[in-house]
C-alpha cells in the first residue's frame, strides 16, 4: 500500500503540517525534526505527493537534472540533449546546478522530491551525500560513483586516457604533464589517468598535477600549470577537459609559446560548440547523444521497474586536427 503523509507524520512523531514543511523546506525547523521526517520517509519509501498522483492516475511527467555547472560546454550540451529527448517522450525537466556545495545539492534533492519528479539524473561531483545512499526516488548517476544502489552511465574513460597518451607519443612529445582530478574517489573518471599512464608507460617523463576538475580554472590554476610547463620543459599536456585546454593554450600563446609546435595540448569532452569554435584542438570526444539516451533508458528502467539496462561504458574517440592546421 502506498504510504500517506499521515503515515510519515505518525512514524516520525510529528504533525502532518510539520512533514509538509520539511518536504517544502518551509519555515524554521530543528535539524533533529528534519532528520526524523527524512528517516520516516526513507523507511516508508514515501514520495511526496505520491498519493495525489496515484489518485489522478498519472505521473508528474517531471525529471530532475543535477549538474555541477552549466558553464562547461559539455554539461550544457548534455543537459540540452537530455531535455530534448525527454520532451519528445512527454516529460519536462527541472535543472539544478550544485557546484562544489554539498548543502546546496542536498537542498536541491529535497526540492526535486517535493516537486514530484519521477526520477533524477545527476552528474554530481559532490561525494558522501547520504541522500543518494538512502534515496527513495529512482536516481541514475553520470560518470560518478555516488552510492552502491545508484546505477552509473559513463563513457570508456580508460580508453579516452589511453588515446590521449598514445596521441602525444605519436606526436613526438617527450616531457608530459597530465592534469588529474583530486577528489580521491573511485569515480570512473579516474580511469582516464590510468589509461594515460598505461599508454605512455615508462617511455617518457610524466608530471602529474591534481586539480578540482569541477571548477572553471582561475588565473592561479593556469599560472601553476604554466610554471610547470616552463620549469619542467613540458612539451605535451593532457588536460582534464576542453575548457582547461583552451585556457591553457591562450595563456601560453600570450607568453610567446607556439602551440602545438612548442607544447601539444590534448583536451577532453569534444562538445559540438568547442569543436566548432576550436577545430584545431585535439580532444577526446564523448558521445553526448548516446549518453543522454542511455541515462534516460536506465532511469526509466528504474522508474517502471523493468529489466535492467546494460551500463557498459560507451565508446569514445580521438579527434585529431588536420595536418595542415595549427593550434
Amino acid at each position: 500500500m502506498v504510504a500517506k503523509l499521515s503515515d510519515v507524520a505518525e512514524l516520525a512523531g510529528v504533525s502532518v503540517t510539520t512533514v509538509s514543511r520539511v518536504i517544502n523546506n518551509y519555515g524554521s525547523l530543528s535539524q533533529k525534526t528534519i532528520d526524523k521526517v527524512h528517516d520516516a520517509m526513507r523507511e516508508l519509501h514515501y514520495q511526496p505527493n505520491a498519493m495525489a498522483r496515484s489518485l489522478q492516475g498519472k505521473s508528474s511527467q517531471f525529471i530532475g537534472l543535477i549538474f555541477p555547472n552549466i558553464q562547461n560546454p559539455f554539461f550544457t550540451a548534455l543537459a540540452s540533449e537530455i531535455e530534448q529527448q525527454l520532451f519528445e517522450k512527454g516529460y519536462k525537466v527541472i535543472i539544478a546546478t550544485s557546484a562544489n556545495n554539498i548543502e546546496k545539492e542536498e537542498q536541491y534533492l529535497q526540492m526535486l522530491a517535493a516537486n514530484q519528479v519521477e526520477g533524477i539524473i545527476t552528474s554530481s561531483h559532490n561525494l558522501g551525500i547520504e541522500d543518494y545512499k538512502n534515496a527513495f526516488l529512482p536516481i541514475v548517476a553520470y560518470d560518478r560513483h555516488l552510492a552502491d544502489n545508484v546505477p552509473i552511465v559513463s563513457e570508456d574513460n580508460y580508453q579516452g586516457g589511453y588515446l590521449a597518451g598514445d596521441y602525444l607519443l605519436k606526436q613526438g612529445a617527450k616531457n608530459l604533464l597530465v592534469l588529474n582530478d583530486n577528489d580521491n574517489s573511485l569515480s570512473p573518471t579516474t580511469k582516464r589517468y590510468d589509461g594515460f599512464m598505461d599508454a605512455v608507460g615508462n617511455q617518457q617523463k610524466v608530471v602529474t598535477l591534481e586539480f578540482n576538475s569541477n571548477s572553471t580554472p582561475d588565473s592561479e590554476v593556469i599560472e601553476r600549470v604554466v610554471n610547470h610547463i616552463k620549469n619542467q620543459k613540458v612539451d605535451g599536456v593532457f588536460a582534464y577537459n576542453d575548457v582547461m585546454a583552451i585556457q591553457l593554450k591562450n595563456t601560453l600563446e600570450s607568453l610567446g609559446f607556439n602551440v602545438p609546435k612548442d607544447v601539444i595540448i590534448v583536451g577532453y569532452d569534444g562538445s559540438p560548440i568547442v569543436q566548432s569554435l576550436h577545430p584545431n584542438l585535439p580532444t577526446i570526444v564523448q558521445p553526448i547523444h548516446e549518453a543522454a539516451t542511455k541515462l534516460i533508458d536506465v532511469l526509466f528502467a528504474e522508474i517502471y521497474q523493468t529489466p535492467e539496462i546494460s551500463t557498459e561504458p560507451l565508446p569514445v574517440k580521438l579527434y585529431e586536427p588536420k595536418k595542415n592546421n595549427s593550434l
